[in-house]
């Protein structure tokens, strides 16, 4: 992959009611060169929304991937990767760190009726997760608009060392950061 391809990585930080969500653009050769900031509720259905008004604030033609942290922030506030991509008209790669199960149990414990519904309609779009071996370690990776193949040589493409794709590491800290000197009890 060139060295100026462009990603927007997208990960959260979060307290009490709100979820503070970063978005770093970043590209393959590490080079930071832009950033973009919203909120979506804790425990809300409002992730994907969220995604896409980062997208769309940042106004950058020359972003061609969106790679988000996990597919569940802001406790199961799902992100709808199809619904993403076709939105932001670009392939979105969600990485995750853990193997797991899936979420479908942790939802039926945490959510009834028309809260669990919705959310299991969401989560039941989403694509199947892959594991991916990078530099000695694995990621899970589901991806819309790409095929595993791809989505895979992308999140290596964008992961210099370790296993955390420096998109995804850039907005985790830039996240943070923000949540530090802005989330507290909106100050």
């Amino acid at each position: 992959m060139k060295h100026g391809v462009r990603a927007l990585g997208v990960a959260e930080s979060f307290r009490a009611e709100y979820s503070t969500l970063a978005g770093a653009v970043v590209r393959a050769d590490r080079v930071v060169d832009g950033f973009a900031f919203d909120t979506c509720t804790v425990g809300g259905t409002d992730a994907t929304e969220t995604v896409v008004s980062l997208v769309e604030r940042l106004d950058r033609d020359d972003v061609r991937y969106v790679l988000l942290a996990g597919v569940a922030p802001a406790w199961f506030n799902l992100f709808d990767l199809p619904a993403i991509r076709e939105r932001v008209e670009r392939p979105v790669c969600s990485v995750s760190f853990e193997e797991s199960a899936g979420l479908e149990p942790a939802l039926r414990e945490a959510f009834e009726g028309e809260s669990l519904d919705e959310r299991l309609a969401v989560y039941r779009r989403q694509p199947e997760r892959h594991p991916v071996s990078v530099d000695g370690e694995t990621v899970y990776v589901r991806a819309a608009g790409l095929d595993e193949e791809a989505a895979a040589e992308v999140v290596r493409a964008f992961t210099p060392e370790g296993g955390r794709p420096e998109p995804l590491r850039v907005a985790r800290l830039a996240a943070r950061a923000a949540d530090e000197r802005f989330g507290r009890d909106g100050e």
